[in-house]
């Protein structure tokens, strides 16, 4: 698997944007690092076109007619390489070289359910959804379930304007049913067990003390922490005097808490928050009980550990993210016996496995404004992952596993090799 071709652009107007992305995508295809015959196209338009997405899509479909499969949406912001487009009128596409038998387009009028009727083995998917889709959570956790994997990655499309999704799969059925343009649901790709790709999350913030175990709680209150009275733990983790606890209110409404189902781990190995944790904000103490509300209901048996977001907290985070998944390719530490005893030379160490493309989806509350500067947020990835082709958008949920996040991101890289 080679390169996949991407393009991005900034243009008033929605046809020069376009041409500008055609030519860097024919350029890609010219040289020998990259796909010269890709299967799948994603697009992600900023809100500004969302009123031409049919034209704008059509136009794309036509001038590339080998690519008959196409996904994406739109966002306040896109991603495309190292470079972020918000509030501008942009777009983003990769061209992706994936063998056609081992993805599937899916959306309202070609459901994915049918694909897995047909035979498809649907390891995972790309998922788009509009935010206003009734019973949004209960669909994500259907979708994902029909997954050999039980988990999904993606983002709730934004926009100020019309909400659209982009899906098209030339199956004989599909191409007579509608025109690539959607509004509501969901659409996206489901992958087979056969594309080597890797998802991760980061969700913006860091623990800090020790990781407890919910001992006791009532609906959203906490009421003891390894059979302790949770606020007194909260304090210690704070550093505030137990017996002044309203001197920690500016200290609390900087605190969250990421938390796990009890038979899941709240932490990786590594330190960061697990994928799966879900992080909360606290939303009140209770003096009488001694106890710590938070925006989740909680059970005994759950864990619990303290989190503080910011600027330094996010950034630390995503570079925690995006190492993980540049490290996992590369090769292993040599085992003894590789080593020459003479001068304890190593080896020279096999190559790790190439990225081909990349997708990124974060909350529409991060970005370069969050993390300093203009494009910050994509050049913390570019350090640790390399120049990769990359697309993405700004998302008004971020979609991995089976739930949706905030302010989070979502980097999800396919292997070549």
């Amino acid at each position: 698997m080679k390169l996949f071709p991407n393009g991005h652009a900034t243009h008033p107007h929605w046809q020069m944007a376009a041409d500008m992305v055609l030519a860097q995508l024919r350029a890609c295809m010219k040289q020998d690092a990259f796909a010269s015959t890709p299967s799948l196209g994603l697009v992600y338009i900023t809100d500004h076109f969302a009123a031409y997405a049919q034209a704008l899509f059509d136009h794309l479909a036509e001038e590339l007619p080998a690519v008959t499969q196409w996904s994406g949406t739109v966002g306040v912001g896109i991603f495309g390489n190292s470079t972020e487009y918000i509030d501008t009128p942009a777009l983003s596409v990769m061209l992706c070289d994936l063998p056609a038998a081992e993805f599937r387009v899916f959306s309202g009028t070609a459901p994915l359910s049918q694909a897995i009727v047909q035979g498809f083995e649907a390891h995972t998917a790309l998922v788009h959804a509009d935010s206003h889709t009734p019973e949004l959570s209960e669909l994500i956790v259907d979708l994902a379930n029909s997954t050999d994997s039980g988990a999904v990655f993606g983002g709730l499309a934004s926009s100020r304007g019309d909400v659209v999704q982009f899906a098209r799969s030339f199956s004989d059925s599909a191409s007579k049913r509608n025109q690539g343009v959607y509004s509501g649901g969901l659409s996206g790709v489901a992958f087979s067990p056969r594309i080597s790709m890797m998802t991760r999350v980061t969700q913006g913030c860091l623990p800090f003390g020790e990781v407890h175990q919910i001992s006791a709680a009532k609906d959203h209150v906490v009421l003891t922490l390894d059979d302790a009275p949770a606020l007194y733990a909260l304090m210690q983790a704070l550093h505030v005097p137990i017996d002044n606890p309203r001197s920690a209110v500016d200290k609390v409404r900087e605190t969250l808490v990421g938390l796990s189902l009890p038979d899941q781990e709240v932490l990786r190995p590594t330190g960061g928050l697990d994928d799966a944790a879900m992080v909360r904000h606290i939303i009140g103490l209770d003096p009488v009980r001694h106890g710590v509300a938070i925006a989740h209901a909680v059970s005994a048996g759950m864990q619990l550990v303290f989190c503080k977001r910011d600027a330094a907290s996010a950034k630390a985070d995503l570079l925690r993210m995006a190492t993980e998944i540049r490290e996992s390719l590369e090769p292993q530490d040599m085992e003894p016996e590789a080593w020459v005893t003479a001068g304890q030379v190593p080896q020279m160490p096999r190559q790790g496995r190439r990225i081909a493309g990349a997708i990124y989806i974060s909350c529409t509350g991060r970005g370069g404004p969050h993390f300093g500067a203009p494009h910050a947020e994509l050049h913390v990835i570019r350090r640790a992952l390399g120049d990769v082709p990359l697309v993405g958008f700004m998302a008004a949920g971020e979609i991995a596993h089976q739930q949706v996040y905030g302010y989070s991101g979502v980097l999800t890289v396919f292997m070549a090799g």
